[in-house]
Order: structure tokens, then C-alpha cells, then sequence
């Protein structure tokens, strides 16, 4: 299988709420190309309400399997890697789990609801090595329709109760 990895570097944001039952909110505001040498979770920015960290860096990896929606993702008008933070018990609360280019990645990890996805901008360096990827391994897939087995319009069908059978549940 061929894979190509690129380092992304995530910025993430602890914004403070008013609400009753939640108190704040962990969003990813930003990337960065590579890893800056700066330690995970060193804050960057503090004011009221807000803390600003650089959670620290990730392997984000493209498959060449992936490249059908790497090309949608790069054709939309706003192409985007998503990042993925996990909570956890262990402080700051989340963890930087994923970086993905794949919009289909992204969307099956929702289905948890435990997640925080957010979609940021793709960095310009990153869109160019993408298409180059897409470009260099991309194998254009013909859609195959799959054909049905005709169903049994007698397999849910009530049976007739066999000679001497009850129905009357006892």
C-alpha cells in the first residue's frame, strides 16, 4: 500500500462558557506545517476566557487508497484537514488523537459524539503535497453496480399453523 506522512502541528483553544452545564469548550483553531520546538501543551496565548496552547505535533498519513476523496476534498471550495482531540482524564483534558485529509474519516468518527472534530483550512504547503499525491498514485475506480437477489415474497410471509398446532399460545 503506498503512504506518504507529513507533520502537522495543531493549535488548540480552551474558551471558557457561560452555561450551567458545561464550563468550557476545547476548539482547534489552527495548523502548522511541521512541528515548532515547543514542548505539547505549552500555552501560547492567555487572556480572560481563553487559553491558546500548541497541543503539540501529529503523523498525518495519506493512502493511496484514500486519493478518490483526497481529490473531492482538495475540488471543494474550502479544502480542509480535519483534527480530531479526544478527552481524557489526564490534564489538560484532550488529547490530540487525528489529523486526516479524508472528509470520510472525519465523518465516521462522529458517530461517537465523544470526539471534537473541527474542520480548519488546509495550510497551502499541505494542499500542494496532497494533489501531488493524488496526482502520482490516484487509479480512477469504474463504479460497479452490485445486482440484488430477487427477494422471496414468501419469506415473511404467516404460515398457515401445522394440522393439530395451537395458535393460541398455550
Amino acid at each position: 500500500m503506498v503512504r506518504e506522512k507529513v507533520e502537522i502541528g495543531v493549535i488548540v483553544e480552551r474558551r471558557a462558557l457561560k452555561n450551567p452545564w458545561v464550563d468550557h469548550a476545547w476548539v482547534p483553531v489552527a495548523l502548522l506545517v511541521g512541528a515548532p520546538a515547543a514542548a505539547p501543551w505549552t500555552v501560547l496565548e492567555q487572556s480572560a476566557g481563553l487559553i491558546r496552547y500548541y497541543a503539540g505535533a501529529i503523523e498525518m498519513e495519506f493512502f493511496g487508497t484514500d486519493t478518490t476523496m483526497y481529490r473531492e476534498n482538495l475540488r471543494s471550495q474550502r479544502p480542509s484537514l480535519w483534527v480530531v482531540l479526544r478527552q481524557t482524564d489526564v490534564p489538560p483534558g484532550v488529547v490530540l488523537h487525528l489529523v486526516t485529509a479524508d472528509p470520510a474519516d472525519a465523518e465516521a468518527l462522529t458517530e461517537t459524539g465523544t470526539d471534537i472534530i473541527e474542520a480548519l483550512p488546509m495550510p497551502v504547503e499541505i494542499r500542494q503535497q496532497l494533489a501531488a499525491f493524488v496526482e502520482a498514485h490516484h487509479v480512477e475506480r469504474p463504479f460497479i453496480k452490485r445486482k440484488r437477489d430477487r427477494a422471496d415474497p414468501n419469506a415473511m410471509a404467516r404460515r398457515d399453523p401445522s394440522p393439530g398446532h395451537r395458535d393460541d399460545g398455550k
